[in-house]
């Protein structure tokens, strides 16, 4: 009797330690939360590459950007691929949560695209150009008109720009701002739209048609690149590192740069 409750006692004991402990280094199954376009396609490619290092790579595709943080914060996948620093900064300081970048993949910037004026140097006196609403991509968008010369902004005034900080106007352009995933459907409407790189592939666009896009040597593009996230104290897991490498690879690099031809660019 003495020995089968010991016996008893440690098998629960097992089944406690296996419940508390969860998934350790030797797990070789990697469940990323990702949008679909194009980080999910991406990741896609990678299924092959992480199989030839003994992993298991599982894909939930997500269509929010709550979602794939929460789930990577309570242990419901192992990783997420969607957002860039200054986004998963503000969350973590908003929601108290414990997620940490463990690697930049890639670029998507912002594109000029002609609407009813067909380009730059033919911009009419007040015509119309779109840009997103959104405090940063509108600081962006502001930014890549200046660097066409379009408008002039403030010295210094980077990634915080404002129309309030337009110093000059020649062509006393108005800028409409709007919803960013509705420029790309009003081009009929303005003279130019401001698009970011997920809506063009979204909407089709070619970007290599592009009036103009955000340098790649750009602040914004340092700044918004996109990030693998992984929970504090995860950065290390065999299996973290392994889809890090995959995503960093050549073969990763050629896909992104074949398929989206400018839309989405390597950061290696």
């Amino acid at each position: 009797m003495k020995k089968f409750l010991s016996l008893a006692l440690a098998l629960v004991c097992v089944i406690c330690c296996l419940s508390a402990c969860g998934k350790t280094d030797d797990d070789k199954t990697i469940t990323v939360a990702a949008t679909s376009t194009p980080h999910a396609e991406i990741l896609e490619q990678c299924k092959a590459l992480m199989t030839e290092k003994g992993y298991t790579l599982v894909i939930k595709v997500v269509d929010d950007y709550v979602t794939p943080n929460t789930s990577t914060e309570d242990g419901e996948v192992d990783a997420n691929y969607f957002q860039h620093t200054p986004y998963l900064t503000s969350f973590n300081a908003e929601n108290g949560t414990h997620l940490v970048s463990v690697a930049t993949v890639h670029y998507e910037p912002l594109g000029l695209y002609a609407g009813t004026c067909a380009s730059i140097d033919a911009l009419a006196d007040g015509a119309k150009i779109a840009v997103p609403n959104d405090t940063t991509n509108e600081a962006r968008a502001l930014q890549l008109l200046a660097a066409n010369g379009i408008i002039t902004l403030k010295d210094g005034v980077g990634l915080t720009a404002t129309k309030k900080d337009i110093t000059s106007n020649p062509k006393n352009v108005e800028i409409v701002e709007m919803e960013a995933a509705l420029i790309s459907g009003v081009l009929d409407d303005v003279a130019m739209g401001v698009i970011n790189g997920n809506y063009a592939l979204e909407a089709k666009l070619d970007i290599t048609k592009a009036l103009a896009t955000e340098s790649s040597d750009s602040e914004a593009a340092k700044t918004f690149g996109n990030v693998l996230v992984v929970k504090e104290g995860n950065e290390n897991k065999a299996a973290v590192l392994a889809l890090v490498e995959v995503l960093k690879s050549q073969t990763i690099t050629d896909y992104i740069n074949n398929t989206y031809a400018g839309a989405v660019v390597p950061m290696n």
